[in-house]
């Protein structure tokens, strides 16, 4: 299929290709759009054969549920049993890069939850975004808009690569400015729990209801039997063509085993990429080696992650070796994409 192509700004939208976009929403249709996490790849929530369009056009398993985007707080009509806890997360980051998982009613079909009684909902603070889920007249439902696997896309361009004659529509705006996916706090159990960090620390969680935890499989390598009650539990994810192995431990002991490595894979005449920070990069003489920023600044390597990881597929490297990062705040996010980008292969110094 021809790719309708619309590019625009948030603070100046082109309301007739938002409009285009809509349409083939309503006629269930597929259609990329920016969010401020990432960019997603978005059909009718209701419309159990238009989120079949969404698995087809990305080869993701259909046993991962989807996310579905909503343009204000009432929810009422989709999801049941709103405790309070819940609507104060909604009053405190909605719009924002936070889904809740909730009990959902039955006008939600079993193929956007994936078999699931529960189903995640998420306002997104994107202006394109709740636009197009305002013209459109109904939730959508929406992964990362990239082929199942690989890291999610923050600007548009790397959408074009992975869904360019895929889908019908590719609406392009600002790069997403958080540059990870949404945290998704499950409010169906009591107290509740985060089932994937993200944009929302655990921190800010906190401030909100202190009780709030983190689920211990989060950091873990999921078993083969897992039914995911949330995206990005159960598969290999964030994953750039070459294989990524991640050096985790004493900042200095981890640059020295870094260039051992390299070393040993130049002398097989192999290619390296290297993701290092602005404190480290100084100390890598071989190698691609990109810096995703300071680790004075997590947002920003958290920002840069993601297209980092797209950046080695570019050079064609054949092998990715990543420093590790604290696991506060957002760099809990940060780790556990580097994670799942690596199938979980750390290497401990």
């Amino acid at each position: 299929m021809k790719t309708k192509v619309f590019i625009m700004e948030e603070d100046k939208i082109d309301l007739e290709g938002v409009a285009y976009a809509a349409n083939i929403i309503k006629q269930g249709g597929v259609v990329a759009f920016p969010t401020e996490t990432v960019y997603g790849l978005g059909a009718n929530a209701l419309d159990p054969l238009a989120v079949k369009k969404i698995f087809e056009a990305k080869g993701r398993p259909q046993d991962n549920p989807l996310i579905v985007h909503v343009s204000d707080k009432n929810i009422n009509n989709l999801v049941d049993n709103i405790s309070s806890i819940a609507n104060d997360l909604m009053e405190k980051f909605f719009p924002g890069p936070l889904t809740i998982i909730l009990n959902k009613k039955d006008i939600i079909p079993d193929e956007t939850s994936a078999g699931l009684k529960t189903i995640g909902i998420r306002m997104p603070s994107n202006e394109i975004a709740r636009k197009l889920i305002e013209f459109s007249g109904v939730p959508i439902a929406a992964p990362s808009a990239n082929i199942s696997g690989r890291p999610s896309p923050t600007d548009v361009n790397r959408c074009l690569e992975d869904l360019n004659d895929r889908v019908e529509c590719i609406i392009g705006g600002n790069n997403s400015n958080v540059g990870v996916e949404s945290t998704i706090v499950d409010c169906t159990v009591e107290p509740p729990c985060v089932l994937r960090p993200g944009g929302i620390t655990l921190e800010q969680l906190k401030q909100v209801y202190n009780d709030i935890y983190i689920d211990p499989s989060i950091m873990a390598k999921p078993s083969d039997d897992l039914k995911p009650k949330a995206p990005g539990m159960k598969y290999r994810h964030y994953a750039p063509k070459a294989p990524v192995k991640i050096i985790k431990g004493d900042l200095k002991k981890t640059i020295e085993k870094i260039n051992e490595i390299v070393q040993n894979y130049i002398d097989n005449n192999k290619t390296v990429g290297i993701i290092a920070t602005e404190e480290t990069r100084q100390f890598y003489k071989n190698g691609y080696v990109v810096s995703l920023g300071s680790r004075n600044d997590m947002n920003k390597i958290a920002h840069n992650l993601f297209e980092t990881l797209r950046s080695f597929d570019d050079k064609n490297v054949d092998v990715i070796l990543s420093e590790a990062f604290d696991e506060n705040g957002i760099g809990l996010a940060i780790m556990n994409r580097l994670n799942k980008s690596a199938g979980f292969h750390i290497i401990n110094v």
